[in-house]
């Protein structure tokens, strides 16, 4: 019985938010509503230059030296409050018991408007009972929807019943109120004469309408909660990850599962801090971290900036690809010139070291390109995006290989071959070695050697 009863909330009210929102996502929920405030403040100075101008225009039946003549002051009060409100909506977060103040000054001004039409035309009071501007009750429960606090659409719709409850008591109980009372409808519609069923009815469908909102409004509360959860993890993710396996993830038709994953041709990138190994083991440790988060604050810009995605730290080495996450047709073309790029950066940034009298740093890179498999791996508590294939052996390889080459970058005779038929110039001086000997590859490879 208890699975049935909370089968029944779910389906009725939507899926339920478990624990406690964190902070991140309560301050996104908080915007949309201060934004949502600015709009309703507009909406409201909307409605009150509409009944001002409809009160201008409307024809006058009584003696301006005689008649009472409230509305243009509830008016002009009533401007101030929403002139106050619209500054308090753009500069200040504004207070729960100013909002319910305004939703209660809506209806108030509303049903103050609807009161007066018997003043103002010298009819008695059941005169204003059959005013369509009792319609607008439904424009102001409505706005209240904008936040998604059900809250103030149950105030709202709460002082609009019982605004024309009060309303019908006026007319009912003023002088010669209780004579205007029938039971025949068409008496009802051809006169002044108050019908008390038609008159419920527009209370009942005041308030069937404010608890239909309040239901819609808990459900979407629920999916916008979700959906901001959501949309913070997937700012969250691209923190973490690559903004294009980020994308991977949050876009993805399906559940991804391990051992999914698609044949591509790509390039690997390889970055390495030369010397950071011996140097973390005789620096503080706050030292070690300082510098490697201002090497991959160089290196990772530029690596993004020619298409390329950060597979994953290595300590001091930054694995890329390009044409891995998301294919293209030039990405050797994109790797080589971001070889180039890096090369000009790290040397910039070891000279600027030098100049501030601290230790200068080499960087040294490497590429390969050819057949890769892109995928996840892991199991279903734990994946990780990847690469694997030839490529990315070949990359770790020539990454040990460098620094005998006494080379800033080295790549492979094939990845320059590629890289040029994609269009790739080469704006530095290049360097062919032919048949060397790298240590884990069997037989010799050619090389295409950067120099900074």
């Amino acid at each position: 019985m208890t699975g049935m009863w909370k089968s029944l909330l779910r389906t009725v009210l939507g899926e339920k938010i478990e624990g406690n929102l964190p902070a991140r996502v309560q301050e996104a929920i908080s915007r949309q509503q201060a934004q949502s405030e600015i709009l309703i403040a507009w909406v409201q100075v909307f409605i009150v230059v509409t009944f001002s101008i409809l009160y201008a225009l409307s024809p006058k039946t009584f003696a301006a030296d005689v008649m009472f003549a409230p509305v243009p002051y509830a008016l002009l009060i009533y401007a101030l409050f929403t002139a106050l409100r619209l500054f308090l909506a753009y500069f200040q977060k504004m207070p729960w018991w100013f909002i319910s103040l305004s939703v209660i000054a809506d209806m108030a001004l509303l049903m103050f408007l609807i009161w007066s039409f018997h003043l103002q035309y010298e009819q008695p009071p059941s005169f204003y009972l059959k005013a369509p501007t009792l319609l607008y009750v439904f424009i102001f429960i409505a706005l209240r929807a904008l936040r998604f606090e059900v809250s103030y659409v149950l105030l709202a719709g709460a002082a609009a019943a019982v605004g024309w409850l009060v309303l019908i008591g006026y007319a009912v109980h003023e002088e010669g109120g209780m004579a205007q009372i029938t039971r025949d409808y068409v008496e009802f519609t051809m006169s002044h004469k108050i019908l008390l069923g038609a008159e419920f009815d527009k209370v009942i469908s005041i308030v069937l309408v404010t608890l239909i909102l309040a239901l819609v409004i808990v459900r979407a509360r629920r999916l916008l909660v979700h959906s901001v959860a959501q949309a913070t993890a997937a700012a969250d993710l691209s923190r973490f990850f690559s903004p294009e396996i980020a994308a991977q993830i949050t876009h993805s038709e399906s559940w991804i599962e391990p051992g999914t994953g698609e044949a591509r041709q790509a390039a690997i990138l390889h970055c390495d801090l030369q010397g950071f190994t011996k140097l973390s083991m005789e620096r503080p440790a706050n030292e070690v971290i300082s510098l490697l988060a201002e090497y991959q604050s160089r290196m990772v810009p530029v690596i993004q900036k020619h298409g390329g995605t950060i597979d994953k730290f290595l300590g001091d080495g930054i694995l890329a690809t390009f044409g891995a996450a998301v294919p293209t047709d030039r990405y050797a073309a994109d790797c080589l010139r971001a070889m180039e790029d890096l090369a000009t950066e790290a040397a910039r940034w070891s000279a600027e070291r030098d100049a501030e009298g601290k230790d200068p740093m080499t960087v040294r890179f490497v590429s390969a390109v050819g057949a890769i498999v892109f995928g996840a791996v892991g199991d279903s508590s734990r994946l990780e995006y990847t690469v694997i294939g030839e490529p990315v052996n070949l990359a770790a390889k020539l990454d040990k290989h460098a620094k005998e080459e006494q080379a800033t970058g080295v790549t492979t005779r094939e990845a320059l071959d590629l890289a040029k038929a994609q269009g790739y110039a080469p704006r530095t001086k290049l360097e062919i070695r032919e048949g060397r000997a790298v240590d884990g590859v069997k037989g010799t490879v050619d090389l295409a050697i950067f120099r900074a």
